[in-house]
């Protein structure tokens, strides 16, 4: 290869040193798309859009965030090598072209691609990225998810190519690169400068940021590396991201036209559906009990996992946490289009049983005395952990979940979180069960948080150490792409009869919309899409 990525200068700037990422997990990641909204107008480049979003995203540096809600914003101003039609399958993005295997993948860079501050976005940018992401000691959280372990790229500056390899099989090497934000190589040197900036390679950058109220993002001139080679042309000049916790409220700003785009799950969605809101929807999993398995937990029995969820009534509990408009989930996290659609839940959870509970926590050396179960002179107790601001549907199906346990006889407590924390309670790793969902497009992307490490070195925050899974997620990655679904089937299958996830509820998440068009994927809003409407 002509160039190296990290090494040399380019229009003045000095490469910078890479400096160490904080952490984050995913609640909620890329998927399908489908349009929305009421037939589009023309042009709108100098029309304001304004977006609500239930929590602030806390930082926004593209190469550490990725809660949901930083996601879809940063969707706004960073643009991606690829992206994915509704198909699933990868079209052009900041790529014009690519080829793969299940160990490399070249993508040849367009011309003309510009960072927010002018300089060229080039081949040497992105492969600089790519190692920046690889490299242990930055402990990306994409790492596993845009960026296959063990990744190593090289730069051919004068051919415009990135070479990515692994010494690990990636089968999805291609379709990962959909979540990775591209950034000029200077920004890696300084990712805490982007938590409330942007220097965008996508079509709006960040002009104004008020942490908890409001960020607004303003077209940038000369756009045309979109999906697909789309162009600016017709884009709303500005696009308002406006913070609104409560459901309600933000429903209420939809109705009286103080906003253009909600995402509605609860009971409000009825009272739109009635006034005729315009809506497209995205299926993935809502409800999914996942179990500290850390030594010392009581969860980390299996008899104990298997108990719990046999006492639960998990339909049940699904109906209330989606105002009975959820379905058996058939996956532990994938979101569609997927390369894998196989069943991997139905018939693999434990059966609502509170007298085979009994028998296994009796056989496991659990005793009930005073009507509590005890071992060893400890009683089993246990709190659920949730995300306040999935709204009082949810809080209500936890609630539920606590007094099936309490009548079954475990100490069980209900352990709301602020809006967002549950993230930091999952990596702190001082909980019990979570209701924690998982939403990804390519099942090689699970498994960093079912396998390896946990926090502060990996993001298997349940501590899983499930061999069935390790081994045929393995037999999986040596398979490209589709070929491997029915080992990642299986091993799926495996973590779900194991009790260590416990899937339970899937719910198409509804985006309502007056005034605007657009698509929308698992991080919310396509940019390139939206358009205001005359409905």
């Amino acid at each position: 290869m002509a160039g190296t990525a990290g090494a040399g200068r380019r229009n003045g700037r000095a490469r910078g040193a890479r400096t160490a990422a904080s952490v984050v997990t995913v609640l909620g990641l890329v998927g399908a798309v489908s349009a929305c909204g009421g037939a589009s107008v023309g042009g709108g480049g100098g029309s304001a859009v304004t977006v609500a979003v239930a929590a602030d995203p806390g930082s926004l540096s593209p190469t550490t965030a990725l809660a949901s809600t930083a996601l879809a914003m940063n969707s706004f101003a960073y643009d991606t090598l690829v992206h994915l039609d509704a198909g699933g399958s990868p079209v052009p993005g900041v790529a014009e072209k690519w080829s793969a295997t299940t160990t490399s993948a070249t993508f040849t860079i367009r011309p003309g691609v510009t960072c927010e501050d002018g300089s060229a976005l080039t081949a040497g940018d992105v492969a600089a990225e790519y190692n920046h992401i690889a490299d242990p000691g930055n402990r990306s959280p994409m790492l596993g998810l845009s960026v296959p372990v063990t990744a190593v790229a090289r730069a051919d500056e004068a051919a415009r190519t990135v070479t990515v390899t692994t010494t690990k099989p990636a089968p999805f090497i291609v379709q990962m690169a959909r979540m990775l934000p591209l950034v000029c190589e200077e920004s890696l040197a300084k990712p805490a400068a982007l938590a409330r900036a942007t220097n965008a390679s996508g079509p709006y950058r960040l002009a104004e940021a008020v942490p908890g109220d409001h960020y607004t993002y303003v077209k940038r001139d000369g756009y045309g590396w979109g999906p697909g080679g789309s162009t600016g042309a017709g884009l709303p000049g500005k696009v308002v991201v406006k913070v609104v916790s409560n459901e309600s409220t933000a429903a209420n700003l939809l109705m009286a036209g103080q906003i253009n785009v909600a995402l509605v799950n609860g009971a409000d969605q009825d009272r739109l559906d009635a006034a005729g809101v315009r809506y497209r929807s995205l299926e993935s999993l809502f409800g999914q009990l996942l179990f500290n398995q850390a030594a010392g937990r009581p969860t980390a029995d299996p008899a104990v996992r298997r108990a719990l969820v046999s006492v639960l009534d998990l339909k049940q509990l699904g109906s209330v946490a989606t105002g009975g408009k959820g379905r058996a989930p058939t996956r532990t996290g994938e979101i569609a289009p997927t390369p894998c659609t196989g069943d991997t839940v139905g018939g693999n959870l434990p059966a609502h049983d509170p007298a085979k509970a009994a028998a296994v926590l009796t056989a496991a050396g659990w005793t009930k005395s005073g009507g509590t179960w005890t071992r060893d002179g400890r009683a089993l107790t246990v709190g659920l952990g949730y995300a306040a601001n999935l709204g009082p549907q949810v809080a209500s199906a936890v609630e539920l979940a606590v007094q099936q346990w309490t009548s079954f006889g475990v100490r069980a407590t209900a352990e709301p979180t602020g809006s967002g924390s549950i993230v930091g309670v999952l990596g702190g790793g001082d909980w019990d069960i979570a209701w924690a969902p998982i939403g990804v497009t390519l099942p090689d992307q699970l498994v960093q948080f079912y396998d390896g490490p946990p926090p502060p070195k990996g993001n298997n925050f349940g501590s899983v150490a499930n061999p069935d899974y390790r081994r045929l997620t393995a037999e999986a990655a040596a398979r490209p792409g589709a070929a491997g679904c029915a080992l990642w089937d299986a091993a799926e299958a495996a973590l779900v009869e194991r009790v260590d996830v416990a899937p339970f509820v899937s719910k198409a998440s509804r985006y309502y919309a007056k005034g605007v068009t657009f698509e929308v994927d698992g991080s919310g809003i396509v940019p390139s899409t939206l358009r205001r409407s005359a409905g």
